[in-house]
């Protein structure tokens, strides 16, 4: 039987990876986070944890011997990084966090693999943020597009990026990295703006909040795609690697502004006459705008294709935060 090891698996992409692998697989699952790390994520999962299905294991990117720990123990066969400090807007104000548990964190990791002497698959997740200030002419972005990085955190994530590279070519490790575009869904953290208005509009309709939708930047343009495409395409590339050393873009088929998302999430509420309101506190410094990208190569070598449309998405996102707010009647909106 086949062990992954998945990093960040508290996370809305770790979570719904194990949830993917435990319906197409019997794969034991090694699920890595920090001690601190809120659970909320996997509670659906906690038979599978209670049963030894899935196994927690505390490690920290920032941490070398809890790494160590945890791969000389366990010796995947798989493993998919996805574990990072990955807030775009908090980075500016924690560029030391960002940078050590994104560039140094993914070295110390791919460093004890190497030094524990096992061959897995290996997984790295960068982002589709290294790209970061794309003129027009450059549209859709394709894997050769040079790096312009719009924040600390996808100047963490292009470390990512070359570190993966060079762990496969100066040791061989069998590595394959992805670029995964604006990707979204249930269990989406409150710190991204789709999943912001959809969680003020549950406050909205539970009486927790004046009929304001706070927002930055609207104008940016994105091409969204669900989370649940977004782990196929992952476990398309762990279940049966082509080529290592190959970096790919990831992502969906409907491109729009966040203004756009707004209004549609708007448009789905209960509560009428939501008006939209700036906050500058929401604002980047400089902000990537154009996330269009081209996916020709991935499409190609892993036969892959979104299959959730943008509409079934928002209608997820909305309605997860519904269900958590009207269970707690009382939750501090940032």
């Amino acid at each position: 039987m086949k062990k992954i090891l998945i990093t960040g698996i508290s996370g809305m992409v770790g979570s719904h990876l194990a949830d993917y692998i435990l319906k197409k697989t019997k794969w034991k699952i090694i699920g890595a986070c920090r001690w601190r790390s809120p659970l909320n994520n996997l509670i659906h999962l906690s038979n599978e944890i209670n049963r030894g299905k899935i196994k927690l294991r505390y490690f920290d990117l920032n941490d070398y011997s809890s790494i160590y720990q945890v791969i000389s123990e366990e010796k995947p066969d798989l493993i998919s990084h996805l574990a990072a400090q990955s807030f775009p807007k908090s980075s500016f104000d924690e560029r030391e966090i960002t940078y050590n548990t994104n560039i140094l964190g993914t070295d110390r990791l791919l460093d004890v693999i190497r030094k524990c002497k096992i061959n897995p698959v290996i997984h790295i997740c960068s982002s589709s943020e290294i790209f970061g200030r794309v003129k027009k002419k450059d549209l859709p972005i394709k894997e050769e597009n040079r790096f312009h990085p719009a924040s600390p955190y996808a100047i963490s994530k292009i470390g990512t990026d070359l570190i993966a590279n060079f762990y496969y070519e100066a040791y061989g490790l069998k590595i394959i990295t992805t670029r995964m575009f604006t990707h979204t869904g249930p269990r989406r953290s409150d710190f991204f703006a789709e999943s912001s208005f959809a969680k003020q509009i549950a406050l909205i309709e539970n009486g927790l909040q004046k009929k304001y939708l706070y927002v930055g930047n609207l104008n940016s343009l994105r091409t969204i795609a669900d989370v649940r495409d977004a782990v196929d395409a992952y476990f398309r590339i762990l279940s049966r690697p082509i080529k290592f050393g190959e970096a790919y873009n990831i992502g969906g088929q409907y491109s729009c502004t966040v203004s756009e998302i707004a209004k549609y999430l708007i448009s789905l509420s209960t509560v009428k006459n939501i008006k939209i309101k700036l906050d500058k506190q929401r604002l980047r410094p400089i902000d990537a705008d154009l996330q269009i990208p081209s996916t020709k190569k991935f499409v190609k070598d892993y036969k892959w294709k979104p299959k959730i449309k943008f509409e079934k998405t928002l209608n997820d996102l909305l309605n997860h935060w519904r269900d958590i707010i009207s269970k707690s009647k009382n939750f501090p909106n940032r």
